[in-house]
């Protein structure tokens, strides 16, 4: 007579194929965001035109938006430039700003996936993914923070370029309350998967 050892299933049947839906769709938004950044830096460096996206600081202007199209002013807060050029160090801050979040996404999504899998074979708590979520976490706020930066430092170059740098616009943005929640959801999902496996070993020690 052999005594039979399965593992009691961590999830419904419904639950691992939500989770499996997951991957699916993870891995697609994966694809999704580096064709999309590979597109923009070939746009950036096929030379001519680029639309950069900029922000505006109580700059006024004129828009044809009256009766008959007249000119009436209105306070820019964001637009696109069209430059017919740019500045090497704003190329380079356009291209590296695309890179950033392809890698970024790429990263976090191979994170989830292994993350996900190893739920799925019902491997919950341990070093593993108490890693995964960690590493999640760290660069997506690393991607947060990076991106807008570079974004920013192709903007003002292009302001600096058209203007022949008589307009002074320097902006540079950082999204705090988005660093900020990145950061505590980072922190207490790493904060959880430790404490998780912490327990899930003491328990075993007693079994």
């Amino acid at each position: 007579m052999t005594a039979q050892t399965d593992t009691p299933r961590l999830m419904s049947r419904g639950d691992a194929l939500s989770m499996a839906m997951f991957m699916v769709i993870g891995a697609g938004f994966a694809v999704y965001t580096v064709v999309q950044s590979v597109i923009r830096i070939v746009e950036v460096l096929s030379g001519g035109t680029v639309r950069v996206f900029a922000q505006f600081s109580g700059t006024m202007a004129e828009v044809p938006i009256g009766p008959d199209g007249a000119p009436v002013a209105v306070e820019l807060d964001t637009a696109y430039l069209l430059p017919p050029e740019l500045p090497i160090a704003s190329i380079a801050a356009l291209v590296l700003e695309p890179l950033v979040v392809a890698a970024s996404v790429v990263a976090v999504v191979t994170c989830l996936l292994l993350l996900t899998w190893n739920i799925l074979r019902g491997r919950m708590f341990n070093r593993t993914n108490t890693r995964l979520v960690a590493t999640a976490g760290i660069v997506t706020f690393l991607g947060v923070a990076l991106a807008p930066f570079f974004a920013n430092m192709g903007a003002n170059g292009a302001f600096a370029w058209i203007s022949e740098r008589t307009f002074d616009n320097v902006i540079l943005t950082a999204e705090l309350p988005q660093l900020f929640i990145v950061a505590f959801v980072g922190a207490l999902a790493a904060t959880t998967f430790t404490v998780g496996d912490r327990l899930q070993r003491d328990t075993e020690g007693l079994v």
